[in-house]
């Protein structure tokens, strides 16, 4: 490409939109032209977001009434849920656009509705493509709309599509996830409070967490998934990441060489997802688009692990990532991170 692509994030204040904003502004082929926070207008970006002090210029805005007056070849929305509904559909046609909210993600109207307590979008919901990168690659690259997935569902699609696909599942899957106090958002709640979260550990939302019919949809997607989910999510008494322990049964007796010979074959187009010898960790993926990935059998008994960062992988790093697709750039570019080790 030989200009900028033209970006504008609506929602800029919260960690999603402190997270585009980390990466975007270094990223080599973006310029931002609008950044968003009704709450913050007026305010130096660098003065809400302490950790991008002196490195940027931008200013929040309110965000227009108006929608169609934005100048911007893609935006992407930070927003809670419900937002993006209204908003997306008044951009002027030549903007592409990339929710960060579970607005999108769902097909079914009734389903939507059950999960969301929101009402579908209506037509152009039909021009949304599910952004999982790794599996769904060639429609991203040509799509004008993305549905970001869920952090949740981003590490357990990722964990269990291989599987899936092979076509050797039998019986339920569970899924016992993990997720750290970031992922409840920036403005504090009872129980999503860091300080009471910090030193605790319970599970929440059984059988009814919102990510879990994206994550039966796309893996219909992926192959035949008609075994059913039983999908836990429980506070992690970290800030950010992400860690899911994902169980099933197999028709054939797998040994863990074949279970890497086949996480690796799927994969093996796919730079941010990496093969762990042992279990892997939040504080290696902490920070980066990476997700890590091992599974282990004990003949037709197989576990499958994984971990992200649920801001960066599970959020904003993956809305890049698309956003790189979409407008011909390797998916790589501005988003390759180390992690940590403590």
């Amino acid at each position: 490409m030989t200009s900028k692509i033209k970006v504008a994030i609506f929602g800029g204040s919260g960690y999603g939109g402190s997270e585009l904003l980390r990466i975007l502004l270094f990223h080599p082929n973006v310029e931002i032209v609008l950044v968003t926070a009704n709450e913050h207008a007026g305010k130096p970006v660098g003065v809400v977001h302490r950790n991008l002090n002196v490195l940027t210029d931008l200013v929040f805005e309110a965000a227009p009434n108006d929608l169609s007056t934005v100048d911007a070849d893609v935006a992407f929305f930070a927003l809670p849920h419900g937002q993006a509904i209204s908003q997306i559909p008044q951009l002027p046609s030549r903007v592409m656009a990339i929710d960060l909210s579970g607005d999108f993600r769902i097909d079914d109207a009734d389903v939507f509705k059950q999960f969301y307590k929101l009402n579908h979008a209506g037509e152009i919901q039909s021009k949304f493509v599910y952004g999982l990168t790794e599996t769904n690659r060639e429609a991203i690259k040509i799509a004008q709309y993305i549905a970001n997935p869920g952090c949740f569902a981003t590490a357990t699609l990722l964990a269990l599509a291989p599987m899936v696909k092979s076509g050797l599942l039998t019986g339920k899957v569970i899924v016992d996830s993990k997720t750290g106090s970031s992922g409840s958002g920036a403005k504090a709640a009872a129980n999503t409070h860091h300080p009471q979260r910090m030193n605790s550990f319970y599970a929440y939302k059984p059988f009814t967490h919102q990510h879990v019919p994206e994550i039966e949809q796309h893996l219909r997607t992926v192959g035949a998934f008609e075994n059913g989910l039983v999908f836990m999510t429980h506070s992690l008494p970290v800030s950010r990441g992400i860690f899911a322990s994902c169980y099933m049964e197999t028709t054939a007796q797998l040994s863990n060489e074949d279970l890497q010979n086949l996480y690796k074959h799927f994969y093996q187009d796919s730079f941010f997802v990496r093969w762990s010898d042992g279990s892997p960790d939040v504080n290696w993926v902490k920070n980066t688009n990476f997700c890590d990935v091992t599974a282990y059998s004990n003949g037709s008994q197989v576990v499958v692990f994984s971990a992200i960062d649920n801001l960066v992988k599970g959020a904003a790093g993956q809305a890049v990532q698309n956003m790189n697709l979409m407008f011909g750039l390797d998916e790589k570019t501005g988003l390759v991170f180390t992690g940590s080790n403590p």
